[in-house]
């Protein structure tokens, strides 16, 4: 997961604690000034995340190296999400992945968004993570996830994973997982899946647990 996430998150090591010069905390202090968007105090993000001081000031350098201005949007997301998956098209699956972290839907995504997001995803429990799937597929984020929305959701990862999936995949192979996935989910048979719906079969079928594993994969 960290490797798609490398222009953030790849340097968070716990061993760069011994690097942790009382001078870092001054020039992160002088570096805030210059952007746009000045995020929270490092001590409510500490609270707020499973991360440490000493990684949130690893991971905001790593954004502004990015996002000099102190937000994405999300033409910008695109493009650096495309530069891990060069075999396929990752377009699409990183408008639906930028949806998810742009939680105040502004059309930008804050180092707050981003870093609560990815406390989530690296570190989150069980349940944590599958309501931010859940988030995810719900597209329109009215509470349900259709069959449309997860067939668009499951066709972007397979576009994104291009040449990279094995064995080579027919063009209706993402519309039958999702028959078979939709059919497992919704146990009242209304045409929508709930969220209670979603972590319930989530939990109880090891296949498609398994298959949750690919969207860990591709974050």
């Amino acid at each position: 997961m960290e490797k798609k996430l490398d222009f953030i998150s790849a340097r968070v090591d716990t061993s760069s604690s011994s690097s942790g010069r009382t001078e870092d905390s001054v020039e992160d202090e002088l570096e805030l000034s210059a952007v746009r968007h000045r995020p929270e105090a490092l001590e409510q993000l500490e609270a707020q995340t499973r991360f440490s001081r000493k990684e949130l000031q690893i991971l905001y350098r790593g954004f502004k190296n990015e996002c000099p201005s102190g937000v994405v949007n999300e033409d910008t997301f695109k493009e650096i999400y495309a530069q891990f998956f060069p075999q396929g098209d990752a377009s699409t699956y990183a408008h639906f992945l930028f949806n998810a972290f742009d939680t105040d839907h502004n059309d930008s995504v804050s180092f707050e968004d981003f870093v609560m997001g990815l406390s989530i995803l690296l570190r989150g429990t069980v349940q944590e993570k599958l309501n931010w799937a859940f988030n995810l597929y719900d597209i329109n984020k009215d509470g349900y996830i259709t069959k449309e929305e997860m067939f668009d959701i499951i066709k972007s990862i397979y576009d994104m994973m291009g040449k990279c999936t094995y064995p080579t995949l027919k063009e209706e192979t993402p519309r039958q997982h999702v028959e078979i996935f939709f059919q497992k989910m919704d146990k009242n048979r209304d045409g929508v899946v709930t969220i209670d719906e979603f972590i319930d079969c989530c939990q109880n079928d090891e296949n498609i647990m398994r298959s949750m594993q690919l969207f860990e994969n591709v974050i």
